[in-house]
C-alpha cells in the first residue's frame, strides 16, 4: 500500500479548536430535506465551500451543541427554539484547519425565510436526502488542497444537478448520516 501523501497527525494536536455544526433536516414538499450552505469567498481555508453551517466554540457557549445551534442562527438566521437536536455524529478531525467538527442532526418545521450573514455565507442549499443519498449522486473529483496547491487528489463526493460539489469533511459527514439514515429506514 502506498504512503499517504497528506498524513494526518499520530493525534490530535492539544491546540486543536473545537467546533459545532448542523445537519438540519426539513420536510419540504412531502419529502426531507437537509439544509447546507455554500460558504463566502473570503480567503480561507474552506473559503467557497459546501458546508454545514456552524462553527468555533466560544467559551459562552453551555457545550457544543450550543455552539452549532448559535452559530446555525448567526449565519441563516433560524433560531435554536425552532429546532429539535436529534443526536450526533462522529467528531471528524480536520488538519488544514486545526479544528475538531462535532456534527448535530436537527430537525426543523420548513424554513419561511433566511437572513444570511453575508461575511459568512453565499448561499442556502436545499437539498432532499432522497436525490443527495441516491448512487447517482456520488462521484470522485479533484481538488487541489489549500495547504498543497501543487497537488491534485481525486477525493470522494456529492454531485447534485445544479449545485456545488460537495467534498471533504463536509462529504465524510454525509457519508455517515446517509449510513445512519439507511439503517434506520431499513428497521
Amino acid at each position: 500500500m502506498a504512503a499517504r501523501v497528506l498524513p494526518m497527525p499520530d493525534e490530535i494536536p492539544k491546540n486543536a479548536r473545537s467546533s459545532g455544526v448542523l445537519a438540519l433536516l426539513f420536510p419540504k414538499q412531502e419529502e426531507l430535506n437537509l439544509l447546507l450552505i455554500e460558504r463566502a469567498i473570503d480567503g480561507g481555508k474552506h473559503s467557497g465551500q459546501v458546508a454545514f453551517p456552524g462553527g468555533r466554540y466560544e467559551q459562552t457557549d453551555k457545550d457544543l451543541e450550543a455552539t452549532a445551534l448559535r452559530e446555525t442562527k448567526e449565519e441563516i438566521g433560524i433560531g435554536s427554539d425552532t429546532i429539535e437536536v436529534l443526536g450526533a455524529l462522529s467528531c471528524l478531525y480536520i488538519p488544514v484547519s486545526n479544528f475538531n467538527v462535532y456534527p448535530f442532526v436537527g430537525l426543523s418545521a420548513p424554513p419561511a425565510t433566511y437572513i444570511l450573514s453575508e461575511r459568512e455565507v453565499a448561499s442556502v442549499l436545499e437539498v432532499p436526502l432522497a436525490e443527495l443519498f441516491a448512487p447517482s449522486a456520488k462521484i470522485k473529483t479533484e481538488v487541489r488542497p489549500s495547504s498543497r496547491p501543487d497537488l491534485v487528489l481525486e477525493v470522494p463526493a456529492y454531485q447534485l444537478a445544479g449545485k456545488p460539489i460537495i467534498w471533504g469533511a463536509t462529504a465524510m459527514m454525509l457519508s455517515e448520516l446517509e449510513a445512519v439514515w439507511n439503517d434506520a429506514i431499513t428497521r
